[in-house]
């Protein structure tokens, strides 16, 4: 992309699939804009802005998840926001991984009853709080509803479905999954990371958006048919919001058909994702604990010196990612996050090891440290 006047090479893009720029992908989007504008269907869902096309899409994304039905969305923050606050009341209790995404941590803001929080991907922990949860919907007469995500977009980690699934024989709760950054990247068909784990008939709710592999714009929500049908009267940002213009829902659809046929787009990800990660952990580079295309490469440093090495990246090698530093992580470390396409290429994936060999030997020798830039941030 092109920064500040400059072209850079940039890891920080969602678009897994590499759809965004894609000609037939930019052909259909044009195409619908064309027919429809921007403003059309002009009204929320319940009134008037139903219509075939919102249909066809729900159908086809609860067939592609194995689910009864879906329900579009017209954003995925919002959307899952308005799924959680639709589904529990104060008889309910919510019980959710510590590091779920912040639309999940806003939603438990507005509920009224109790939430426990486990330690994340720790069943030992989670045990514990359905314990809690168990005790009070014994007395409440609620439910409890359990929240993780299928990869968590920091780490790069996936949830422990299978495990929080197994759970089911031992207590009474249903599961809530947030799949952003594993629809289209993960499972054999790329329906996500409860299908990679073997478990998505245990997945009662399943959320996605078309923000990441689909590089659009949109969400949805697929289940049971009763509950999809319950939440499509009940979602306050869908009922009083305008419904998805037709730009997106006709775009949307092409990007589905086109990750259900095309598997050599989701095939074309992971021969990068695989070079990147295997190439950085052949350096010497801490990835952490990723199972999927999200690549955290952690480093030891300040925040001035994470301060001055993203500009240096940037500057002087031509690299644009995301750095991540205190307080979204604890002080004296450093993540940069790499996001891996099907349109990178081995050369970038190559380049890209070569400049973060750079900066390693820099920060180690305190380089970093050195300058106003550091300075003015301090520790």
């Amino acid at each position: 992309m092109r920064f500040q006047g400059k072209e850079v090479l940039t890891w920080s893009l969602n678009n897994y699939l590499g759809l965004a720029n894609h000609p037939e992908v930019r052909r259909v989007d044009a195409e619908a804009a064309a027919k429809w504008g921007a403003a059309y269907p002009m009204g929320a869902r319940m009134m008037s802005g139903q219509t075939d096309l919102h249909e066809k899409l729900e159908d086809e994304l609860a067939k592609f998840v194995g689910k009864e039905k879906a329900y579009v969305l017209n954003y995925g923050y919002q959307g899952i926001m308005s799924v959680i606050d639709s589904l529990v009341d104060r008889k309910d209790v919510i019980v959710y991984d510590a590091e779920c995404h912040a639309c999940i941590i806003d939603a438990l803001r507005m509920h009224i009853g109790k939430r426990f929080v486990y330690s994340h991907n720790d069943m030992e922990s989670l045990e514990k709080q359905l314990t809690r949860a168990e005790r009070l919907t014994n007395e409440t007469g609620g439910g409890i509803l359990v929240i993780t995500e299928g990869v968590f977009g920091m780490t790069g980690n996936m949830g422990n479905l299978k495990e929080i699934a197994a759970l089911k024989k031992k207590y009474s709760f249903r599961i809530l999954v947030d799949d952003a950054h594993g629809f289209g990247t993960m499972g054999a068909t790329g329906a996500g990371a409860a299908e990679e784990q073997g478990v998505q008939d245990e997945v009662d709710l399943y959320f996605s958006t078309f923000a990441k592999s689909m590089a659009g714009i949109g969400g949805f929500i697929a289940g049971d048919e009763n509950v999809i049908l319950y939440l499509k009267y009940n979602m306050r940002s869908q009922i009083f919001a305008k419904s998805l213009p037709m730009i997106y829902v006709e775009g949307t659809l092409k990007r589905l058909e086109m990750l259900r046929t095309m598997p050599e787009l989701k095939q074309n990800l992971w021969v990068v994702v695989n070079a990147l990660q295997n190439g950085l952990k052949e350096k010497g580079f801490n990835i952490g604990t990723t199972t999927s295309p999200v690549t955290p490469v952690v480093l030891n440093g300040t925040v001035g010196e994470a301060a001055t090495l993203s500009k240096d990246i940037r500057e002087n090698y031509n690299i644009f990612c995301s750095v991540v530093i205190y307080p979204v992580i604890p002080k004296g470390m450093i993540i940069l996050r790499l996001i891996p396409t099907a349109v990178h290429t081995l050369d970038d994936v190559q380049e890209t090891i070569t400049a973060f060999e750079a900066i390693k030997d820099k920060l180690a020798s305190g380089y970093y440290n050195q300058t106003e830039l550091a300075t003015s941030f301090g520790e």
